[in-house]
């Protein structure tokens, strides 16, 4: 006889509460709460290419860029989420003092072998429910290869960037991502992998 995996469903205000005495970051899905995984060199690489390409666009101007320590809360109906995206460009910002933004205009999300089907499942749904979200960007990280999930009159809709000399424009921030720049010191060889295979 096989045994039902159990889980523990939390609060927000225990989550929260929690994130803040932690030494390891997790996400918050609608009362379960999931732990992050390490990410590889060449994960880390590509984010902080993203990000300093974000902080030198939009230094001086009232829309900020925030790096992966700054979380996103999506609430739909009763349902609240927390993510930790890789990258984040905000123009309402919430107070100085909380540990998460409401009103994110971008969201950037580097994928990996481990988080991939969250990010174009769970994640994409839910980032997609956000009234101010303009565009959603997934980096692979293995090749020079975007998605960005638009937001138009008619719906998001699915954009396909490949190649080193493809550039992502994000006109309702003043913005470029550059794959050139984005995969600037990544290394592409016939048998790169994203990362290690969980055994």
């Amino acid at each position: 006889m096989s045994t039902a995996e159990q889980f523990d469903f939390y609060s927000v205000n225990a989550y929260l509460a929690a994130e803040e005495l932690a030494t390891t970051r997790s996400e918050f899905a609608n009362g379960l709460i999931r732990s992050m995984a390490g990410a590889t060199n060449r994960h880390n690489s590509v984010a902080v290419n993203v990000q300093g390409m974000l902080w030198s666009q939009l230094k001086g101007h009232s829309c900020r860029p925030f790096n992966s320590d700054t979380k996103i809360r999506v609430r739909r109906g009763e349902s609240t989420w927390f993510y930790y995206p890789d990258a984040s460009i905000v123009c309402e910002s919430n107070r100085a003092t909380e540990t998460f933004q409401d009103r994110p205009v971008v969201v950037i999300e580097v994928l990996s072998q481990s988080t991939r089907a969250i990010d174009l499942d769970e994640k994409l749904t839910a980032y997609l429910s956000i009234e101010s979200l303009q565009v959603y960007v997934l980096l692979e990280q293995d090749k020079p290869y975007a998605i960005a999930m638009r937001r138009t009159p008619a719906g998001f809709l699915r954009e396909v960037y490949e190649g080193l000399a493809a550039v992502v424009a994000m006109p309702s921030v003043g913005c470029t991502l550059s794959l050139d720049e984005v995969y600037s010191g990544v290394e592409f060889t016939p048998t790169t992998v994203q990362e290690p295979t969980a055994t």
